[in-house]
């Protein structure tokens, strides 16, 4: 296959590597708006460079991922809709739900595959879970914990952009633990803090939590910081009636414990997002290049990615509000 890459900052480098290395790709092009970027990161790879996103799918591609920043993919996915070109887009497809939407119906329209990275759903740990909570290998599960704390806020040019919290951290949380349980968020009750000035200036909290009810009579609690002393703790519990599972509890967790009988961690903890799941991210790759090789169905569809935002847009309301905020107020 020949695929274009468009978008070549810390992601959009891994995912270069990534495809690189598969063996369904023969042929990969690049684009990046900072053309120095992206000639380095072709070098790296071998890869040709294109003058911009409409030069990269004038040349046959078979299929594009879309890393580049969040503002974009939105325009880029109705641009692979146009070419009839398969997509995988980083989340997610837009900040808001008209825009949203319009891709949406684009891309039905067109009948083109599109693939969200959602990368959780290639973690092995989170497919263990899922499989777990299929199978009945829990029992009924009635609580669940996710967390996903950052060592360290980003940018506040990337915070600018990010749409806050809900829609650019927790929304990974929102996503897996549907997709973990098989259940839908049905209400969402949340609350932050904002620490620092930045966060405030740009109306988001560093620090949150929110309580969730899932189809079904799953409660669910979500903590999400930009601030973790120890590394990037992503971590979920399940807890059922026959059996309670971790999913990212190994020896780089981020945690230590105080009881005098238990070790101090070893290892140091994981660094970032691209340390804690780099075989996931290889995975989803190596998944989109294979459900468009065998005409397969998307394993994370628009509208999965859909389902996650409108719970990161209830979330927010709740904030604001200081209320719960049933999801299908905002659907």
């Amino acid at each position: 296959m020949h695929v274009g890459l468009i978008g070549t900052g810390r992601i959009g480098a891994r995912h270069a590597q990534s495809l690189r290395a598969s063996p369904l790709v023969t042929r990969l092009t690049i684009f990046d708006s900072d053309a120095g970027r992206a000639a380095k990161v072709a070098a790296d790879v071998s890869a040709g460079q294109a003058e911009s996103p409409q030069a990269l799918l004038s040349q046959g591609v078979d299929a594009i991922v879309i890393a580049a920043s969040t503002p974009a993919h939105a325009g880029l996915l109705h641009l692979a809709a146009d070419a009839s070109v398969a997509a995988f887009c980083e989340k997610p497809i837009a900040l808001d739900l008209a825009a949203t939407d319009a891709v949406i119906r684009h891309v039905e329209q067109a009948g083109i595959f599109v693939q969200i990275g959602f990368q959780r759903r290639f973690d092995a740990g989170y497919r263990s879970a899922r499989e777990a909570c299929s199978t009945g290998a829990l029992g009924d599960v009635h609580v669940v914990r996710l967390a996903t704390h950052d060592p360290a806020p980003p940018p506040e040019s990337y915070l600018a952009e990010s749409g806050g919290i809900w829609r650019d951290l927790a929304i990974h949380d929102f996503d897996i633990g549907a997709w973990v349980l098989g259940r839908r968020i049905e209400e969402v009750y949340a609350d932050g803090q904002a620490n620092g000035a930045v966060f405030a200036k740009h109306g988001d909290v560093d620090a949150a939590c929110a309580l969730l009810h899932f189809q079904g009579g799953i409660v669910g609690a979500v903590t999400a910081t930009r601030n973790d002393p120890r590394g990037y703790d992503v971590r979920m519990e399940l807890f059922g009636l026959r059996d309670c599972v971790a999913v990212g509890w190994d020896a780089r967790t981020p945690l230590r414990s105080v009881e005098s009988a238990m070790e101090a961690p070893r290892a140091q903890g994981y660094r970032d997002f691209l340390d804690r799941f780099a075989p996931a991210y290889r995975a989803e790759l190596q998944g989109f290049l294979s459900a468009v090789r065998e005409g397969a169905e998307s394993p994370c569809s628009v509208s999965d990615a859909r389902d996650a935002l409108v719970v990161a847009l209830a979330a927010d309301r709740s904030l604001r509000e200081h209320r719960p905020v049933r999801v299908d107020e905002i659907a």
